[in-house]
C-alpha cells in the first residue's frame, strides 16, 4: 500500500519527537492513502509554517492493520467510539497507546462541530447526528511508535 505525508519539507527520517501532541489519534506520524489530501496538507503547512509544500511517499505492507505484532485500532466510520477517542487525544487525556490507528480525519467541518460540543452549544447526541451528514470523509493512518514506524519504507 502507498501512503503519503504532506509537510513543509522533505522527510528524510521519521522523528516522532517532532510530532505535535493533542492531534486526532495522539502524538505521532500521520499519513493518507489519498495523495490529493496529502498535497493539500503540504500546502497548508507551508503557508502557515513556511517552507516548501512537499509530499513524501511511503510504502507499507497491505496487511499492516491486521499485524498481530502491533497494537492497532481501526475506525471504519464516524462513531461514538471514534468521537470519544479523538476528544480524549485532543484534550491530552489519552488512555490507550496504539502503534497504529486508522480512521476518519476530524477536518474543519468536524472541528467546528467539536467546538460546538465542547462549548455546550450542542450535546453529544446532536454531535453524532451531525456526523452522519458529513460528506467526503477522508481517512488517516497514525503511526505512533518506533515499532510501527519501522514498517514504513520511504520511496
Amino acid at each position: 500500500m502507498i501512503l503519503y505525508h504532506g509537510s513543509n519539507g522533505y522527510i528524510e527520517e521519521i522523528d516522532l519527537s517532532k510530532s505535535k501532541p493533542n492531534k486526532d489519534f495522539g502524538k505521532g506520524f500521520y499519513l493518507s492513502d489519498d495523495k490529493t489530501q496529502a498535497e493539500q496538507m503540504a500546502k497548508f503547512k507551508a503557508l502557515t509554517l513556511g517552507g516548501e509544500p512537499i509530499v513524501t511517499t511511503f510504502e507499507v505492507d497491505d496487511n499492516i492493520l491486521s499485524n498481530t505484532n502491533l497494537r492497532v485500532k481501526c475506525f471504519s466510520e464516524y462513531s461514538q467510539d471514534w468521537a470519544d477517542f479523538v476528544f480524549a487525544n485532543r484534550e491530552g487525556n489519552k488512555t490507550d497507546t496504539y502503534d497504529i490507528v486508522y480512521g476518519p480525519i476530524a477536518n474543519d467541518k468536524i472541528g467546528l462541530q467539536m467546538r460546538k460540543l465542547k462549548d455546550g452549544n450542542i450535546d453529544k447526541a446532536e454531535f453524532l447526528n451531525r456526523l452522519k451528514y458529513m460528506q467526503g470523509v477522508t481517512y488517516q493512518y497514525y503511526f505512533g511508535t518506533e515499532s510501527a514506524i519501522k514498517y514504513l519504507k520511504r520511496l
